[in-house]
């Protein structure tokens, strides 16, 4: 019964993850929210930004208090907050405030996006001690996969049924979640009982002040970094590349751009399973190495060519590391700090946030200063972040694999 119900859990946090992933295809919103309303792309992408940055935040929090408050009630509570944030953003977008929009879907939204985030992770991982990288691995696949579900299933139906209306749009999606979401989270059942745990909590403060973990935060941020240039400007990218192509039918870059952000989101799902496992079998860090040496390869090969179809397979690459980081993390947080898993990952988690401010700030800067080298760059920077990455994850040592 037990080997059962952990099973339950790990695809109800897998469903939960892919409800709140649906914040990755924001990119889909990208332009038509700064064209409808004359916001630049800074201004716009500040949403994004904001929700990131504040799911950080409040995941650091979240895994600090999971064990008090229990992580049904707190991934219950985020799902409402997620879905408020979409409904507030609908009289933002009413009223044409740009503060309305990211207090909703920025800093409401982005708080119910950290505590549903950290509850599945921290929750599957103790019940799944013996398949930590694989089944992790599928819980954080959901979130990756959330963009295709919201560029090719959500938005564009929602879009067309209201004739491209943005506040209706987001309205409906708010709804949406605030029926499905709420029902996911509460099938999250800790392995032990609110608060059995807490008396004698160590303190994470002299783990998170050794070299070893600031060399880890730093390695995961900088994998965010070059991974948010993608997820909050993908598709306003391609559709640059495509008009210099001679391509100009609006309908047509819109829908190419989508399909992008769809495609994509299954190599970012994928890569968080795929890495998660390959990590057990060559370990944690020797992963992180592969991923970082990958995309120094992709990125370079961005900067010399203007070819669309490259870029396609070239950010969907790029994601599949960048779903990599998260797949490979909850394992090596377990693995270095077994005992407080889930305060250190959610501490963790900030470097996301951080990632998320600065990744779409770099192209958003880019594009507002620089359209005509927006994206080359956009990708030298990315280049120097990743090759910090691969010099900080030489410095760590490999813990031995027992395969």
């Amino acid at each position: 019964m037990t080997i059962q119900k952990r099973w339950v859990i790990a695809i109800m946090g897998s469903f939960a993850h892919l409800s709140i992933g649906t914040v990755y295809a924001w990119s889909f919103f990208q332009n038509p929210i700064s064209q409808s309303y004359n916001w630049s792309n800074s201004m716009t992408a500040w949403a994004f930004s904001l929700a990131i940055f504040i799911l950080g935040v409040t995941a650091a929090w979240g895994g600090k208090n999971l064990n008090r408050f229990g992580p049904r009630k707190m991934a219950v509570t985020g799902s409402f907050l997620y879905a408020f944030g979409y409904i507030i953003s609908y009289f933002a977008f009413k009223t044409q405030s740009l503060a309305l929009l990211y207090l909703g879907f920025g800093i409401i939204g982005g708080m119910g996006l950290g505590l549903v985030y950290v509850t599945p992770v921290a929750t599957v991982s103790a019940w799944f001690p013996d398949k930590q990288g694989l089944v992790t691995g599928m819980v954080v696949m959901g979130f990756g996969l959330g963009a295709f579900v919201m560029s090719k299933l959500i938005a564009p139906q929602f879009m067309q049924l209201f004739n491209n209306d943005l506040a209706k749009t987001f309205l409906s999606i708010g709804i949406l979640l605030l029926i499905i979401l709420p029902f996911f989270s509460s099938f999250l059942e800790p392995k032990e009982k609110p608060g059995s745990i807490d008396k004698k909590q160590e303190s994470v403060i002299p783990y998170i002040k050794r070299i070893d973990y600031i060399l880890i935060w730093f390695m995961f941020l900088f994998n965010i970094i070059a991974g948010m240039i993608f997820l909050s400007f993908q598709s306003p990218l391609l559709q640059d590349l495509l008009r210099e192509k001679g391509i100009t039918n609006k309908i047509i870059i819109e829908n190419r751009g989508a399909t992008l952000i769809a495609v994509s989101a299954i190599f970012n799902g994928l890569g968080r399973f795929f890495w998660g496992a390959v990590s057990d079998k060559i370990g944690r860090i020797s992963t992180f190495r592969i991923l970082f040496l990958l995309q120094i390869i992709i990125f370079i090969i961005l900067v010399f060519s203007k070819d669309p179809i490259i870029f396609f397979v070239g950010v969907c690459i790029i994601l599949l590391c960048y779903g990599g980081g998260f797949g490979v993390l909850p394992s090596l947080i377990k693995e270095k700090y077994a005992g407080l898993m889930a305060s250190i990952y959610g501490i963790t988690l900030i470097a996301w946030g951080f990632g998320g401010i600065i990744g779409p700030q770099i192209i958003a800067f880019m594009k507002d200063n620089y359209p005509d080298n927006a994206a080359t760059l956009s990708y030298y920077i990315a280049l120097a972040l990743l090759s910090l990455g691969l010099i900080n994850s030489l410095f760590l040592k490999q813990k031995a694999v027992n395969q």
